[in-house]
């Protein structure tokens, strides 16, 4: 399973922007899945509710939530 890093360690790639929303309830994606080809995009309330079965399948897991707790 792959997570997307950049050149600075310990420091995630943001790649999920605000137009990028949940595939459960529309709100904002913070977690992008691939399974069987395609990328499932979810909240982070959604990501943490599936995230046991969908990490079982998945090829990636790419996961942002921390930007939920970062200052502005």
């Amino acid at each position: 399973m792959s997570m997307s890093t950049t050149a600075e360690p310990g420091v995630l790639e943001y790649r999920l922007t605000a137009t990028d929303r949940c595939d459960s309830c529309g709100a904002q994606a913070y977690i992008a899945a691939e399974v069987n080809g395609s990328e499932l995009l979810f909240c982070a309330h959604h990501g943490r509710k599936y995230e046991e079965k969908l990490r079982a399948v998945a090829t990636s897991w790419h996961d942002e939530t921390a930007r939920l707790s970062q200052a502005v």
